[in-house]
Formats: C-alpha cells, sequence, structure tokens
C-alpha cells in the first residue's frame, strides 16, 4: 500500500533503537524522511550513516530531551535544514521504576521530564510547520495508563498524560486539520525491555510467563507491527482518524487473559 509519505519529513525521538527503529526503518520504507532525535550522537550516526549507505534519506539532531532548550533547538535545526515538518513521533522515553513507596519528589519529577515533557516541548516547537503541511502526531504510549503496573508511578502517570495530551490535542488542533493519536504497546521485546527482564532472579521463566499471557498467538508484539501502524496513523489513508488510543498489544490489555 501506498501510504503518500514520500518525502514527508517526520521527527522520531528515540528514532535509533527499539521501537524508534522500527518506526524509522518503516517510515523508510514509505519512501519518507525520518529525522531522528537522540541524546546519543554516536548511535544515532551510526543508523543514520548504515541506512544511508542503503540510499535512504534520513537524518537526526541531537538532544537531551529533559531540557527545553535542546528540544527547541532540535526542532530549528530541522526546519533549517529541511524547510518543513510534517510528522512528529513522540516516542523516546523510559519505564524507570519511580514508584510511590520508594521515590520521592524530585524523582517523579525528574520521571516527568523523561517521559511527558518533551512530547508537549515537540509538538509545541514544532506547530508553526505542522499548520502548514496539516501534518500529523502520533504519540507513543503504554499499558501502564490503565492497567498499572506497580512501582512505577512517575511512567504510569506519564502515560495518562500522554493519552490524555493526544485527545486534548486532537481537539485543539482540529480547525488546521491536524491529526493526534496514540499507540499503546504492551508487552514489546526491545533492547530496554531486555535488561528488565534480566532483573528477575529466572529471567527465561518470567518471560514465559509474560507471552503466555498474551492472548493472540503467545507471543510479544514486535517493533515492526508498533512501527507499521504508527505510519499507517501518519498517512492520508488515516485520514479521518483522530484522537484515537490504538492499542497494538495482542490483545493484552482489554482481552481475558485467563483464556
Amino acid at each position: 500500500m501506498d501510504l503518500k509519505l514520500k518525502n514527508k519529513v517526520i521527527i522520531v525521538t528515540g528514532g535509533s533503537k527499539g521501537i524508534g527503529l522500527g518506526i524509522t526503518e518503516s517510515l523508510i520504507e514509505e519512501g519518507a524522511i525520518p529525522v531522528i532525535i537522540s541524546r546519543n550522537k554516536p548511535s544515532a550516526e551510526a543508523v543514520v550513516k548504515e541506512l544511508s549507505t542503503k540510499g535512504h534519506k534520513l537524518g537526526y539532531a541531537i538532544a537531551e530531551l529533559t531540557q527545553p532548550e535542546q528540544c527547541e533547538n532540535a526542532v530549528k535545526q530541522i526546519i533549517k535544514k529541511y524547510g518543513r515538518i510534517d510528522g512528529v513521533v513522540n516516542n523516546a522515553g523510559v519505564n524507570d521504576g519511580v514508584s510511590l513507596e520508594k521515590g520521592n519528589y524530585e524523582d517523579f519529577m525528574e520521571s516527568l521530564k523523561r517521559n511527558l515533557v518533551h512530547y508537549y516541548l515537540m509538538v509545541h516547537h514544532a506547530l508553526p510547520e505542522l499548520k502548514k503541511t496539516k501534518g500529523a502526531v502520533v504519540n507513543i504510549g503504554s499499558k501502564t495508563s490503565v492497567t498499572g503496573q506497580g512501582g512505577t508511578s512517575g511512567y504510569a502517570a506519564a502515560n495518562g498524560g500522554r493519552n490524555a495530551l493526544t485527545r486534548e490535542w486532537a481537539l485543539e488542533l482540529l480547525p488546521y486539520g491536524i491529526r493526534v493519536n496514540a499507540v499503546i504497546v504492551a508487552e514489546c521485546y526491545t533492547p530496554l525491555y531486555e535488561n528488565w527482564i534480566k532483573t528477575f532472579d529466572n529471567p527465561e521463566e518470567r518471560l514465559k510467563e509474560i507471552t503466555n499471557n498474551i492472548p493472540l498467538e503467545n507471543r510479544m508484539t514486535t517493533a515492526k507491527e508498533i512501527a507499521d501502524t504508527t505510519v499507517f496513523l501518519l498517512s492520508e489513508k488515516s485520514g479521518h482518524t483522530t484522537g484515537q488510543l490504538v492499542f497494538v498489544d495482542g490483545g493484552y490489555t482489554h482481552l481475558d487473559r485467563a483464556l
């Protein structure tokens, strides 16, 4: 399917690894120009170099997303280089385990900065360009916003905020024809997920317990599956879809896992 994304400039935060890399690669498949925003210059450079040698168009900007001025500067660099922004994928974040019992005010606020505030900042600074292009926004979220997880108050609160901002922005940006949706992730095996699994005494057993509870095919969702849905929501093929929370999770969040 031609999603008509050829040469569209799409910002992807955290686009050099995990789900973000999957989104970058899916955008490339559709002929778009993904621009990775990462704090890790070697990682971003390596991805851009590898994919560029295959004839693909993409770029990167370096920013520590917890720093407001760096978010603004990254967007300015992209506008200066490409002259337009057609979409924003807010993806970067980390399940940092800031809990109610063992956390504190500083940790909680830092978790919000790591996982929510830059979602606002990226779209805020890109908005003038998105108005010109009638672009689209996709926020990547987590099931923790609706199921909880335990021991991760900061991350859960941030994801609740991502969901709320998705609906708020979809409403606020109606006059400009800018669509805003969210893709909600449950169990997807990324490098960060692997690191979390390794914290258990019996990681392989714990992983099997989780996958056995994923209703559709008893397997993890792939980064590719999340990425393809994200790219579809960026495209005009989803032209009358806005304000939606799309769960790409094999039924994990809403289906009866006892089955």
